[in-house]
């Protein structure tokens, strides 16, 4: 029986160590931006510290170059001409440098998707390297979605169009690209092609498995 116990710790370790350990994700993530400032540098909001007006998110290991920026809704507070977002009120946009670039140190793979309005073409690119080195696994060509829309209530960027594609390979980096000031991005997924999916709690529940049969060993060795 000692024996049998030993072994069950060893498996609940075991679970807790692969928790642990940098992995590429084992479920769709999502980013909204919610939280973000105003025409803030995202920096490392998604990476365990903060964007550049002290607003910190979920940590998922995700970084953020200094191009890109987060917008709020005028409608919500901010200074965003846009409207109908899919998780309001806050996208991300950039000003300069010709592209926003989005870093996944333990890499994705299956598939990349996300919201996008824009008043002209754009681009998202999807390499395996970081900072869009290495082989380039996908590239989305944008097309202006905007056209017969309302606000919310106001917002002439208006039209969100939905757009994702699958690929081989596990991805570390995406360049947001087009026309500056003119293209905004919303609910980013890793790991899907349809944006917006919520990721189950898979690693939870390993866990759960793992303390239960511990619990389960310990009541026999009891009886």
């Amino acid at each position: 029986m000692k024996t049998t116990f030993k072994l069950a710790v060893s498996a609940v370790a075991a679970a807790l160590a692969f928790a642990a350990a940098p992995q590429a994700f084992a479920a769709p993530v999502v980013l909204t931006f919610e939280g973000a400032g105003n025409v803030a540098a995202v920096n490392d909001f998604y990476n365990g510290g903060t964007d550049s007006a002290g607003n910190s998110g979920t940590n998922y290991g995700i970084n953020f170059s200094s191009t890109s920026l987060a917008l709020i809704d005028s409608d919500d507070g901010g200074s965003g001409n846009f409207a109908n977002e899919p998780s309001p009120g806050t996208i991300l946009f950039f000003q300069s440098g010709g592209a926003a670039t989005m870093n996944v140190a333990a890499g994705f793979d299956t598939g990349f998707s996300f919201f996008y309005t824009s008043s002209g073409a754009g681009f998202v690119n999807v390499y395996d390297g970081l900072n869009g080195t290495g082989s380039l696994l996908a590239t989305l060509n944008l097309v202006g979605t905007n056209g017969s829309c309302a606000g919310d209530p106001t917002g002439g960027f208006c039209n969100f169009a939905a757009v994702g594609v699958a690929f081989a390979g596990t991805a570390m980096s995406v360049d947001f690209g087009g026309a500056a000031g003119a293209i905004g991005f919303d609910d980013i997924t890793l790991g899907a092609v349809v944006p917006g999916q919520v990721p189950e709690p898979g690693t939870l529940g390993l866990l759960g498995l793992a303390a239960l049969g511990l619990g389960a060993i310990r009541r026999k060795k009891q009886a």
